[in-house]
């Protein structure tokens, strides 16, 4: 709807001024009216150019659909109409993009569509999870209770992601700098020493004869070795695209000595909450592992869950080919097997999430501790073994003045 500015005067003659959304002019006045304001003045605002440019548009975030989420939840509970309360939240959205997409969805729920089919056009918002789950919550009559669930899914699995960058930041701020020192020393420093070595007319020291080419390499082929390293990330872009590329840099990640425990434990926590919260809100199983399969973030958990997924539409249990995928640990298929046969599946798929946050917790903590003094040694050996390197010539400056 489009936007329209008003000018006016109260009841008591103070003048008074603002913006809103109505169909028309005569809705305007017809709601300022209500407010005993009287209409001097009515224009629609000027349209934003780029409303229309995606690209151009602020992103919706996981914090904003987690917000709209909870606050549904809650107006739903306290009994307000599914379309009313996507009027006032879509209404109030700071995000103008979220704003348009709720006031959409709002129009296709008042003219006859599911809200899960509505939220399904939106897919860059609202992804298969999310909108099976409202489907599930719709059927069953519990959207609230639904909501709820997803809200505090989300909440969780921020807080995971968070962890994970967390523990990436650290290497990857030392590793920029240490690049960025060492390019520095390369590009302006050593050429100045290498031109006072040179006056003196004697051989230099091998270490500082590297250094010295090394120098001359980075200077002389600078913008090579950058666009060489843009072509060597766009490659493995493009194989990661692939099928066969993706699946095998997966293997490598989950077999990485450090790093693989860590992804592997994020997975795991990842499966157990996403099929445990979809289970409890009454997703079918078949329905659930196919879109936790779909969001698992790695080719090989992937094609491990569309293998269980088929086991079961066969008739076979949870567990055993679980077991069969050999992705999983051991702990992990026998708490599910109890699970299963005690009829509490999502409930010991919570508690496996649970258990595994903690886990990931523990290694993000283990793998700082660890990383912190070997980025240490590692800086402190390069940009120390370049200064020795450039001081060794000074050492014996006593035998070239000899």
């Amino acid at each position: 709807m489009p936007i329209y500015i008003w000018k006016g005067k109260n009841t008591y003659g103070e003048k008074r001024k603002g913006k809103m959304e109505a169909p028309n002019e005569e809705a305007v006045k017809a709601q300022l009216k209500k407010m005993r304001i009287t209409t001097t003045a009515i224009k629609e605002a000027p349209k934003d150019l780029f409303a229309n440019v995606a690209f151009m548009q602020p992103k919706v975030t996981g914090k904003d659909v987690v917000i709209f989420t909870r606050q549904l939840s809650t107006m739903i509970d306290a009994g307000l109409p599914l379309v009313q309360s996507l009027d006032i939240l879509g209404k109030q959205q700071e995000n103008p993009t979220l704003k348009r997409v709720l006031l959409e969805i709002k129009v296709d729920v008042e003219t006859g569509s599911t809200f899960a089919d509505a939220m399904k056009k939106h897919s860059e918002i609202f992804d298969n999870l999310y909108c099976n789950m409202v489907d599930a919550g719709e059927v069953g009559g519990i959207l609230d209770t639904i909501l709820s669930r997803l809200a505090t899914f989300m909440e969780k699995s921020m807080i995971l992601k968070k962890k994970v960058k967390g523990a990436m930041t650290y290497p990857t701020i030392c590793l920029a700098i240490s690049v960025i020192i060492m390019a520095v020393m390369l590009i302006f420093v050593v050429p100045v020493f290498e031109k006072m070595f040179k006056d003196f007319g004697a051989a230099l020291p091998a270490p500082t004869q590297m250094v010295v080419n090394i120098s001359n390499a980075v200077q002389h082929y600078f913008f090579y070795i950058v666009a060489l390293v843009a072509v060597l990330v766009f490659v493995v872009k493009k194989i990661y695209k692939t099928e066969k590329g993706q699946l095998r840099i997966d293997a490598m990640l989950l077999e990485l000595p450090v790093f693989g425990p860590l992804i592997r434990k994020v997975a795991v926590a990842k499966f157990t909450r996403t099929l445990g919260t979809m289970l409890q809100s009454g997703v079918p199983i078949l329905e659930s592992l196919n879109v936790v399969g779909r969001t698992a973030g790695n080719k090989i958990i992937e094609r491990a869950v569309f293998r269980v997924s088929d086991a079961i539409s066969e008739g076979r249990a949870i567990a055993e080919p679980l077991e069969e995928t050999g992705v999983f640990p051991g702990m992990v298929v026998q708490m599910i097997n109890v699970g299963e046969s005690t009829g509490a599946l999502d409930i010991m798929l919570e508690k496996i999430a649970d258990f595994y946050d903690e886990e990931v917790d523990q290694a993000v903590e283990n793998l700082t501790a660890m990383i912190e003094p070997f980025m240490m040694v590692f800086l402190g050996g390069m940009i120390g073994g370049l200064v020795v390197a450039m001081y060794l010539p000074i050492f014996k400056m006593g035998e070239v003045v000899k």
